[in-house]
């Protein structure tokens, strides 16, 4: 029986799973949010939870027990400063975990663990350059932009093909060069 015996060993030492813990904590600070799999996320929610409580002491040994799972200052500034005075007056409960099903290679099932009040930022899109406008009268100029990477694709170098004539060797020609001559080798009757 399995009484009194908490936790997972996730198949890794001592050493290796606190190892792990904190590279994931240090992730899950730094961008709020981090994919991994379900029994991972398990096991660091609770760690994440305590450390996310000490924030709320805002004293210098909270940040010192803290500090015990992130090394880095700069997480830890972030995780006092902003993360923490978000969670102040919540009574915890400060991560979530959202099930995503199973992974493609081994099956292993997935999870994103998240901040409560994560919110994803979108990235701007980035702004065309100055006098190269879409044309008029055309959806967001589409049409322009297929036009373009169709002309680019075949302005693109083709680089090396493999031929092969009826009774000789296989030859590599350049697809630049034009005038460039095939080299054919007959082949040899008998089994050289």
């Amino acid at each position: 029986m399995r009484h009194a015996m908490r936790g997972r060993k996730l198949g890794r030492t001592a050493s290796h799973r606190i190892a792990l813990f904190r590279n994931q904590l240090a992730a899950l600070v730094d961008k709020e949010r981090i994919v991994t799999t379900l029994p991972k996320a398990k096991e660091l929610r609770p760690i994440a939870e305590r450390v996310i409580t000490q924030t709320k002491r805002g004293t210098v040994h909270a940040r010192r027990m803290a500090g015990r799972w992130l090394a880095d200052r700069d997480l830890l500034k972030k995780l006092f400063d902003d993360i923490g005075p978000r969670m102040s007056e919540r009574p915890g409960g400060y991560l979530r975990i959202v099930k995503l099903g199973h992974r493609k290679g081994d099956g292993a099932e997935m999870a994103i663990l998240e901040l409560v009040d994560f919110k994803p930022t979108v990235a701007p899109a980035p702004e065309e350059p100055k006098g190269k406008k879409a044309k008029e009268g055309e959806e967001g100029g589409e049409e322009a932009k297929a036009e373009k990477r169709a002309k680019a694709k075949k302005a693109q170098p083709k680089g090396e093909k493999m031929q092969r004539g009826k009774g000789e060797k296989r030859v590599r020609t350049d697809a630049h060069a034009k005038g460039a001559a095939k080299v054919k080798t007959p082949r040899k009757a008998g089994g050289e």
